[in-house]
């Protein structure tokens, strides 16, 4: 990455979903994004890299990306946030982890210390991410965008290969989804993707995979 800013990437859980630390190595300075269990795993890594989380942040309310930020956000005693529109899906969170996961035990749901708006900004020493609503796949779907280090968070949104994410949940909507994905595939090609579940890419060449670009 240029200048002091970093990403590292963690695996977690059953349904191998990307947690990142996003980080600034000269102020040691993080956060956390989308920490979807294994709380003691992400603390070493975040111990590791000699950094202090500021926030857990969830690009949107499945119980697979927030598994951890209960135990992570007490751990840290650092706010949790998110988009309010999918509040529901934290509420039940829990529960469907136990269901789908078929697990016994399962941390609550943590707090919503603050909610996230579009356009906002989120400082971490001298990065920022920027807040993009990309509804569809959840209601409160999230991106997060660092445009001057050309780092782009996708969540469940966007994927490696031309996938994208599912819409077959009720509160699922393709032409919300197919909006979102234009928006981010109208960033800078070089721009580099993470997303939730998978290896990096970028949106160029993410693009080649749809008919819109």
């Amino acid at each position: 990455m240029k200048n002091n800013i970093g990403v590292t990437r963690l695996v977690v859980g059953q349904l191998a979903t990307n947690c990142y630390i996003y980080c600034d190595a000269v102020r040691k300075v993080s956060c956390i994004i989308d920490p979807g269990d294994a709380p003691e795993y992400i603390s070493e890594c975040v111990e590791s890299l000699g950094v202090k989380p500021l926030f857990i942040i969830a690009t949107h309310g499945h119980f697979d990306h927030i598994l951890a930020a209960y135990a992570l956000s007490n751990m840290y005693a650092i706010p949790f946030i998110m988009h309010k529109d999918d509040g529901f899906l934290l509420r039940r969170a829990r529960q469907s982890a136990i269901h789908y996961l078929g697990i016994k035990h399962v941390d609550p749901s943590p707090s919503v210390s603050r909610v996230l708006r579009a356009g906002e900004a989120l400082s971490v020493g001298e990065g920022t991410l920027h807040v993009l609503h990309t509804p569809g796949h959840t209601p409160g779907s999230i991106s997060l965008y660092d445009q001057n280090q050309g780092i782009l968070f996708t969540g469940d949104v966007l994927f490696k290969g031309g996938a994208v994410g599912r819409t077959d949940f009720a509160y699922g909507d393709s032409e919300e989804l197919n909006n979102s994905v234009t928006i981010l595939l109208g960033l800078p090609a070089n721009t580099l993707l993470y997303s939730g579940h998978g290896d990096p890419s970028t949106v160029g060449d993410e693009r080649g995979y749809h008919r819109v670009f």
